[in-house]
């Protein structure tokens, strides 16, 4: 029995690893992941910047806006990122807008005209010779609307040291009362809610992967009626469990695969000389250098220690499940149309635990989503997000895991009945009846 299982193993893995189709995809996959890891570096090669200052000229014709308005964008950008040279690299100008922006060093620069307004303080004109982004357009507007703040209130002729405490931006200090959290955390939670489902997707195209991967195989050998000689030689339970073990070692390999993939396009990045983190550069208002020093050094990165090994635990588990669910759905299909209609509600259920742990972190402390951590096949997903931003122990993980076992358990105990029964099944007439008959079956 042992021979047939590993021989089945061994010819259904070769089928999927040993193709030119494999190689090709893999290539491709090094080339994507290598280059997203390295985008900043492919696009200062042809030409691109992400240290480059967004260029401003500014003719000021009101003689009181250029100063101000210098200092609002170096407080602007200390505010969001730490460092007062972030943010727009203003200058002063008299040249014709028009003119300056023809020059082929300005082309992508922007020209701002102040002047005096008798109803608002100042008037502003803002040209440039193509589209503006909508975060560099508010970022400016806010930098402006400062900048008129501040001149109005100068014109009031209010004293200087009071000016100052006007327009100094309000110091907040967090006090956690919990004496096990600290503002640090609470940061690194609201960063981890939304990088962390990025993390989980490699793990959802897997599964659906997985799944599509053994529903071919099993209609490929029905519609064939290479099934009718397997089965004569095996028994359908090896048959099964020779898919589910192939298909889970390829998936398996695949996910090996990608974190090599990873690993080469990281080494690529300290090959060119960018191994620091502080020069990924910025994604929107996140500062990923220092987000990512920060993320080091806190405790939250300590609890990935335990979080990582717990949360593989359960992706095995899961792909185990979906393997065994897959394999029993597909002996119930003629064709492969079939199938596909019945992985439907497969793929819903991963996308729900996928979106749950998207909003895990916005809709915080939702029993409806912590009782969906608990439930198989969204629980590899949903689960480890809860555990990492806090609203999930490790006791119910545990519980969460135990409860994919069980699962498992079920699947195996009535799914090799009808696997056994539908395997050689070749007509949806009384399809459910017959399958009912095999749970039934002693």
């Amino acid at each position: 029995m042992k021979t047939k299982l590993k021989y089945l193993v061994k010819v259904s893995l070769n089928r999927k690893i040993k193709t030119k189709w494999f190689v090709i995809a893999n290539a491709l996959l090094l080339i994507l992941i290598a280059g997203l890891i390295n985008a900043d570096s492919i696009i200062k090669l042809f030409g691109g910047d992400f240290d480059e200052r967004q260029a401003i000229y500014v003719i000021d014709n009101s003689g009181k806006a250029y100063d101000t308005l210098i200092a609002q964008n170096d407080n602007y950008s200390s505010l969001l990122s730490g460092e007062e040279d972030s943010g727009f690299d203003i200058k002063p100008t008299t040249e014709d807008p028009e003119k300056l922006l023809k020059e082929k060093d300005n082309k992508d620069a922007w020209v701002l005209i102040f002047n005096n307004s008798d109803t608002n303080v100042l008037e502003a004109t803002l040209i440039s010779d193509g589209y503006i982004s909508t975060t560099d357009y508010a970022e400016l507007t806010t930098i402006i609307n400062n900048t008129k703040s501040q001149i109005a209130l100068a014109e009031t002729n209010i004293n200087p040291d009071d000016l100052a405490k006007i327009s100094s931006p309000v110091e907040i200090e967090r006090q956690v009362l919990d004496e096990t959290k600290n503002s640090e955390e609470e940061n690194m939670q609201m960063i981890m809610s939304t990088v962390f489902p990025i993390f989980i997707l490699p793990f959802f195209a897997l599964t659906i992967f997985l799944v599509q991967m053994i529903g071919a195989e099993v209609n490929d050998e029905k519609t064939t009626r290479g099934m009718e000689i397997i089965i004569s030689n095996v028994s359908p339970k090896i048959h099964l469990l020779s898919k589910v073990i192939s298909s889970n070692l390829f998936v398996l390999i695949q996910g090996i695969l990608l974190v090599i993939f990873a690993v080469v396009g990281i080494l690529i990045r300290f090959a060119l000389g960018t191994s620091d983190i502080s020069n990924i550069g910025n994604i929107g208002n996140i500062d990923v250098g220092s987000t990512l020093s920060s993320f080091l050094g806190s405790d939250i990165a300590s609890q990935l220690t335990y979080i990582i090994p717990l949360a593989l635990i359960m992706m095995l588990l899961t792909f185990i499940a979906y393997s065994l669910l897959a394999g029993v759905l597909a002996s119930m299909t003629t064709n492969i149309e079939d199938f596909q209609q019945l992985q439907t509600p497969i793929m819903i259920i991963s996308l729900v635990g996928y979106y749950l742990a998207i909003m895990a972190g916005v809709f915080e402390g939702s029993m409806f989503i912590k009782v969906l951590a608990f439930v198989p096949f969204i629980s590899a997903i949903l689960a480890p997000c809860l555990l990492v931003l806090g609203q999930m122990s490790i006791i119910e993980f545990i519980i969460a895991i135990l409860l994919v076992i069980v699962i498992i358990f079920l699947l195996v105990k009535y799914g090799f009945k009808i696997y056994k029964e539908g395997i050689l099944n070749y007509s949806s007439k009384n399809l459910w009846k017959k399958m009912f008959k095999a749970l039934t079956h002693k």
